[in-house]
């Protein structure tokens, strides 16, 4: 069984009295562990697909179905325990909290999704997590205090400290130089290939693309290519 099943996915925006289609009947199918890209020029609808994918929005009409559930109807409530349970996120722009050491930013989803652990057991996850990503010596360091790439990892912490079994990073690397892009990328395919999360990059960059095992590429809302790149 897929992971995530697409079936003729559309999305349309109102705008006043016109009509904006994004999506035009996206059909999509992604297996568990897989790491791929979703590529496209700007306005070709790959934002838009990740948002639905990422249960941050919902389709006008089709069906998403997530490790086996439909979920494109949804209420907001019920997307937010799919993104709790199942989901993370890293951003181009890092989205850490200023004046909070890099360790308080990765374990503060836990407080809204972990009610099970104690907070010895978040901050022990969280210096796991940081570990992780080689950020063992920076844990009390404030995002002022980090370079761009230090501040990615502690995005990409805080995004798996859930253990999600997807995590979706929006063209990531966009802020970075090219050795700190190289090192993100490479962080992506260990958590993928040691720990099976499976990963979905958003860019419009073909260096970054061919980064994933596989390459969706989005044109005017449709999918006009799907490529095994390994």
């Amino acid at each position: 069984m897929s992971l995530i099943k697409l079936k003729d996915i559309r999305k349309t925006y109102v705008m006043g009295d016109i009509l904006l289609p994004v999506l035009k009947g996206v059909s999509l199918e992604v297996e568990k562990g897989e790491m791929l890209a979703l590529t496209g020029m700007s306005g070709s609808g790959k934002s838009t697909l990740m948002n639905i994918l990422g249960c941050l929005d919902r389709p006008t009409s089709g069906e998403y179905w997530l490790d086996g559930r439909e979920i494109s109807h949804l209420s907001n409530d019920g997307r937010a325990d799919i993104r709790n349970q199942k989901i993370g996120f890293v951003f181009q722009s890092f989205n850490l909290l200023a004046r909070t050491s890099a360790l308080e930013n990765v374990i503060m989803p836990l407080g809204y999704t972990a009610a099970h652990m104690s907070e010895k057991e978040m901050v022990e996850a969280g210096k796991a997590m940081l570990e992780r990503v080689g950020l063992a010596d920076r844990m009390d360091h404030e995002p002022s205090q980090l370079s761009g790439g230090q501040q990615q990892r502690v995005a990409i912490a805080r995004a798996l400290v859930n253990r999600p079994q997807i995590l979706f990073a929006d063209e990531p690397t966009g802020n970075l130089d090219t050795h700190m892009s190289d090192e993100i990328l490479r962080i992506f395919r260990e958590i993928n290939e040691q720990d099976g999360v499976t990963i979905v990059l958003v860019t419009h960059e073909m260096d970054v693309a061919n980064s994933a095992k596989r390459i969706i590429k989005l044109v005017d809302g449709e999918i006009t290519g799907d490529q095994l790149v390994r």
